[in-house]
């Protein structure tokens, strides 16, 4: 839920909550728990009034106005409405060098959908999330948050208006999978698949063990647009029964995410991986 008038956004659902207070606590404007959550947030409150920020012990019924949702599970944070910021030809070059992976969401669905795809992010170590400024539906919000289950903290968002000319110029420099589901090439040809394109890339300056990726998805019923295909550096689909036309996106985000956090890296390289933590601005603008 938005507070319009002091344009705040509710952060409900425990682990959400808990994971905001670990990682980004400065960005807690005010805390609504339940008696029971208070010793989970002890350090939370100690830190909000520390800055003169209020916080408070509340029932249920207050809970669930200030979120709108039955589903609050004892705790309300409110912060700042998150804004993401417009992807940029430097995102693309640090994603490319550091040998990031990512997912670039087209017309994802609903907030639900994007939060799942962002737990499932979180947790293979995607790195970065970028929306189309085009899709009102997917956003930002208390719905994604609860979903995501805390792994709104861990990965970074980036939003872009023109998606077509965003995709060709990230295509210089990742390997950019979109997810079609006529295409003739399968999720289990991933591994000959990213190498063959980090081979015509080059290997990233920085000499990470793998290339940056890009996977690319649409929940359209009519799978990703002709426009934003003709930029992908290849199509691969997920084979199934056919008795269902296709996975829901969350879904098929999970597995791909899954495939791609398993492939080997190229024997030349270090088996050393990259554990740096998020860039500050993880989660949110």
């Amino acid at each position: 839920m938005r507070n319009k008038l002091t344009k705040e956004l509710a952060v409900c659902g425990l682990k959400a909550a808990a994971a905001l207070a670990a990682e980004h606590p400065a960005v807690i404007n005010r805390l609504f728990i339940r008696q029971d959550r208070l010793p989970l947030f002890t350090k939370t409150c100690r830190a909000l009034a520390e800055r003169k920020h209020p916080y408070k012990i509340c029932g249920d019924e207050e809970l669930e106005r200030l979120c709108r949702s039955a589903r609050h599970e004892g705790v309300v944070a409110m912060i700042e409405e998150p804004e993401a910021r417009s992807a940029s030809g430097a995102d693309l070059d640090f994603w490319a060098q550091e040998g990031k992976t990512g997912v670039f969401l087209h017309s994802v669905g609903n907030d639900y959908n994007l939060g799942a795809i962002v737990r499932s992010a979180a947790f293979f170590d995607a790195y970065f999330i970028v929306l189309s400024e085009a899709d009102l539906e997917a956003r930002i919000s208390t719905g994604a948050y609860r979903s995501a289950e805390g792994g709104m903290e861990y990965v970074v968002f980036r939003k872009v208006r023109d998606t077509a000319a965003f995709l060709r110029d990230a295509a210089k420099s990742l390997v950019v999978i979109g997810v079609e589901r006529r295409s003739r090439q399968r999720i289990d040809d991933l591994e000959a698949i990213v190498e063959d394109k980090r081979k015509k890339l080059g290997p990233p300056s920085s000499g990470k063990a793998r290339p940056g990726i890009m996977l690319v998805l649409s929940d359209h019923e009519a799978g990703l647009p002709p426009a934003l295909q003709s930029h992908c550096s290849v199509l691969v689909r997920i084979p199934g029964t056919g008795f269902v036309e296709c996975l829901n996106v969350a879904h098929t985000a999970t597995l791909f995410l899954h495939k791609l956090s398993s492939l080997k890296p190229p024997k030349e390289a270090s088996a050393a991986q990259d554990t740096a933590g998020r860039v500050s601005d993880a989660g949110l603008a």
